[in-house]
């Protein structure tokens, strides 16, 4: 729908875009589109939206065959929503609720599925940090955000975007930056400027338990990250593990946590949780 047909219906919903929820609609068909045939979406495959809106990448996801779980917090989108896909149903349904808080193990179970979203802003990075923790992760994820979470996202070590949720995200997914988005084609447009990144799920990924161990020793080094990871990571092992682990990867002594790659935080997890904790 166009910006008329689309403040038209805002109006009769009584729905006033907030931008503590991060309400703005994408208003650009040719995105849409793009989106998800980028996503390359097969008849059958289960796709996790969220952030629905009025529905307008909701009908192109039922359009190619998927079977759609929609994940929107506003009550009065959410009616609107389950008037117009509801009888779709069982290939679609619609929670209600906030996406940050909702049990996608139980919600999406075991089974393979894919995300494709518009996120609101003001959920991306917990978001997205929920699904990187999952026993069970989205597939592949292709996602709408604001840029500074793209750059995020994709960001390097060494680098100051780079951070933990772009490791512990990394140690599951290959991020790619597929190209900036302009606030012209939303509505209301955004202050920033937004980005379409792809995540798809690494073959060569570690295993639940070694993915644990990893984020936990990268969720300590970022704690302070102005301070030396050796020093804050044997606050929790033990001092002598904690060095003999650096030299085993390749990290100077003085090494912060934006100067650890991924990898290293994988070679140091399972260095360390073999030595134990210091207060075992």
């Amino acid at each position: 729908m166009n910006k008329t047909e689309l403040c038209t219906l805002l109006t009769e919903l009584g729905v006033h875009p907030s931008r503590r929820l991060g309400q703005n609609f994408l208003l650009d068909p040719n995105l849409l589109d793009a989106l998800v045939k980028g996503a390359e979406l097969r008849p059958g495959e289960r796709v996790l939206e969220v952030g629905p809106g009025t529905g307008v990448l909701t009908s192109r996801l039922l359009a190619a065959g998927c079977e759609v779980t929609a994940v929107e917090l506003d009550w009065r989108l959410a009616g609107y929503i389950e008037r117009t896909y509801g009888h779709l149903a069982p290939h679609f349904r619609l929670i209600q609720g906030d996406a940050c808080k909702q049990d996608y193990a139980a919600l999406m179970g075991a089974e393979p599925y894919r995300c494709v979203a518009n996120l609101p802003y003001s959920c991306s990075s917990p978001f997205l940090a929920t699904m990187g923790s999952l026993a069970n992760p989205p597939q592949d994820m292709h996602v709408l955000l604001q840029k500074e979470m793209a750059d995020r996202l994709t960001a390097a070590a060494h680098s100051k975007d780079y951070g933990v949720l772009t490791v512990r995200l990394a140690l599951r997914y290959d991020m790619t930056l597929v190209r900036t988005v302009p606030p012209a084609v939303f509505f209301p447009p955004p202050d920033v400027m937004s980005a379409f990144v792809r995540l798809r799920l690494r073959a060569d990924r570690p295993s639940p338990a070694q993915w644990t161990a990893a984020a936990r020793v990268a969720t300590l080094a970022f704690s302070q990250r102005r301070k030396q990871a050796r020093r804050l990571l044997s606050t929790a092992y033990p001092a002598a593990a904690v060095a003999k682990a650096f030299v085993s990867a390749g990290l100077a002594e003085g090494a912060r946590a934006e100067d650890i790659t991924p990898a290293q935080f994988l070679q140091l997890a399972a260095e360390l949780s073999a030595a134990g904790s210091s207060n075992s």
